[in-house]
């Protein structure tokens, strides 16, 4: 056993919560870690003043986890989070830890889905509930007992909860739990209103404060690309285009998309393959030898099967897929930049994931900045630099040496040395023309955050704009009976889609999904149908409701 293995193992958790995270590759714990797993495990009430970032989600999974009886076909464990982002999130880390306990369950509960599978996972015997309150409220408005059977209980970043107006659903949730529950509160700050909940809700909590540790990332040049997740393999091969690098790592979270994105780069004639926790350890070996000798340049990877790697002519690291947490994105990076080279990082991002963005530049304490993806002459150029550099170092003795073949060959063929030199480059290339409009036919544009083409926005050097885009002059539909249109300033260029929208006024509106009408997407702006009794109390209700990290300001719509 590791000293790593070791440092999680002396907390006093589970076997198979042990096997589970020498799986994922985790370390040492972190000190929100090493603080507040063994009091949760001890059973006594908490509360965790930590940054997003510090390792917090892995501080209340591991020891609830541990706790858990997955014999028991009944929820025992419920953990809030604000947003459906956050909600995924913490999810997806129990189900990573709980791999190597059989018969365990997880279940997301968040608006902008169908309630019915939710509920019916809630009652086939999901030990563990993960949450936002709005739709947590709307499931027990159908099923008061809900959670009857829990006994743990996690607030995550229980401040932006309260920023996001759901107090009175949270002393609802509360009402609906039993009263010998073990309460963990999470807050990066603690206003009076965290302590008015603390002190009514929680039983003589212990409380753990954690400073958020700077990590940075030395000679590691860093950017993050804007993309959708669709678009995400023409990216990564346009990219690749103009990038100079030597041998490149690129991250994706699943074992499929190792073996699709390297499917794609070999189709391309790069040097790629995949490394996964499927590959055997002999084959991975012969994978990493052949990174180190040159037999192959790119290795699509998962964070696992990472761990370990050591080749110093690795420069770039692209992150295809947006890492857990900070700390996998630095060890990620960490790959390049080693025996003292410089490296190059690239981070695509989805517009959902632009708040783990903003917690890695916070965490690292570097600004990671954006990059455009390279336009049709980019590539043009990229394409004939390379044939340039490829030629150059033969030029120097050709004529000496293969000068009578010259001649002999335009003399057999009856043509110009310049027609020769023509059809041989027209061979090199595969007889593909090296000009700006074939480039651009065989690479379609990629949509980038903003739903407008990124290239044309370079080529014309502005952004899309209700004046000059054709879908922002389009009359609204016809408003439906009872109904009134409703505008915020979140539109196609925030990234927001229309279930983004109906997510959010479920979820912090109360009301039934057939109650909102239809919500049309502009590039600057959005409309959504709301019924018109009531109206003013409900926009009321949501005007501290944010979506994709912004406000939503929704507002009465005037058509006149």
């Amino acid at each position: 056993m590791t000293q790593e293995t070791g440092g999680f193992a002396a907390l006093g958790l589970h076997a198979n919560i042990l096997s589970a995270l020498t799986a994922v590759g985790y370390e040492e714990p972190s000190p929100i870690q090493y603080q507040a797993i063994p009091v949760i495990l001890s059973g006594q009430d908490m509360i965790g003043q930590a940054q997003t970032g510090t390792g917090k989600t892995a501080a209340f999974a591991l020891p609830i986890l541990s706790k858990i009886d997955p014999a028991k076909r009944e929820p025992q464990a419920l953990i809030l989070a604000p947003t459906r982002e956050l909600a995924l999130q913490v999810a997806t880390a129990f189900e990573t830890y709980s791999k190597q306990m059989p018969g365990l369950n997880v279940v997301a509960v968040y608006g902008g889905a169908p309630m019915g599978p939710q509920l019916k996972a809630i009652r086939q015997g999901a030990q563990v509930i993960v949450a936002t309150p709005g739709r947590l409220v709307d499931h027990l408005r159908r099923d008061e007992k809900v959670l009857s059977t829990i006994q743990y209980l996690v607030l995550d970043e229980a401040d932006e909860m309260l920023k996001l107006g759901f107090m009175d659903d949270l002393e609802v949730i509360f009402e609906a739990m039993p009263k010998s529950r073990q309460s963990v509160l999470f807050s990066a700050t603690l206003p009076h209103s965290i302590r008015a909940i603390a002190e009514k809700h929680l039983r003589d909590p212990q409380h753990i404060k954690i400073a958020a540790k700077t990590q940075t990332v030395s000679r590691i040049e860093q950017a993050h690309l804007m993309i959708h997740a669709d678009q995400k393999t023409n990216a990564v091969l346009r990219l690749l285009e103009v990038e100079e690098f030597d041998a490149l790592i690129a991250f994706v979270r699943t074992k499929q998309a190792t073996l699709d994105l390297a499917a794609a780069l070999e189709a391309k004639g790069y040097k790629a393959a995949a490394l996964n926790g499927d590959i055997a350890q002999n084959q991975r070996e012969r994978v990493i030898e052949s990174l180190k000798d040159g037999r192959l340049d790119i290795v699509v990877a998962t964070d696992v099967a990472a761990r370990g790697i050591d080749v110093p002519r690795i420069t770039h690291v692209f992150n295809v897929d947006m890492p857990y947490d900070p700390e996998s994105y630095v060890h990620r990076i960490g790959r390049t930049g080693r025996a003292g080279r410089d490296g190059r990082a690239l981070l695509l991002v989805t517009p959902r994931e632009r708040r783990m963005l903003q917690v890695i530049e916070r965490v690292t304490g570097q600004k990671v900045g954006e990059v455009k993806l390279p336009n049709g002459q980019q590539v043009l150029d990229a394409r004939i630099k390379k044939l340039t550099n490829g030629l150059a170092p033969l030029v120097g003795d050709a004529e000496v040496s293969h000068g009578e073949l010259l001649d002999r060959l335009t003399a057999d063929i009856g043509c110009s040395p310049r027609a020769l030199a023509a059809a041989l480059l027209k061979k090199v290339t595969n007889g593909q023309p090296l000009d700006l409009a074939s480039v651009e036919r065989e690479q379609p544009l990629v949509p980038g955050a903003g739903g407008a083409p990124r290239e044309r926005r370079e080529r014309d050097g502005e952004r899309s704009s209700e004046r000059s885009d054709p879908r922002e002059r389009r009359a609204p539909m016809p408003l439906g009976e009872g109904r009134a249109r409703c505008r915020t300033a979140l539109g196609a260029r925030d990234g927001i889609a229309a279930k983004n929208l109906l997510g959010a006024i479920l979820n912090e509106g109360g009301l039934a999904r057939e109650a909102i009408g239809r919500i049309q997407i502009r590039e600057s702006f959005s409309l959504v149908e709301l019924p018109e009794d009531g109206l003013d109390g409900l926009l009321s209700k949501l005007k501290d409701t944010r979506v994709a990290g912004k406000p939503l300001k929704l507002r009465r719509y005037r058509e006149d």
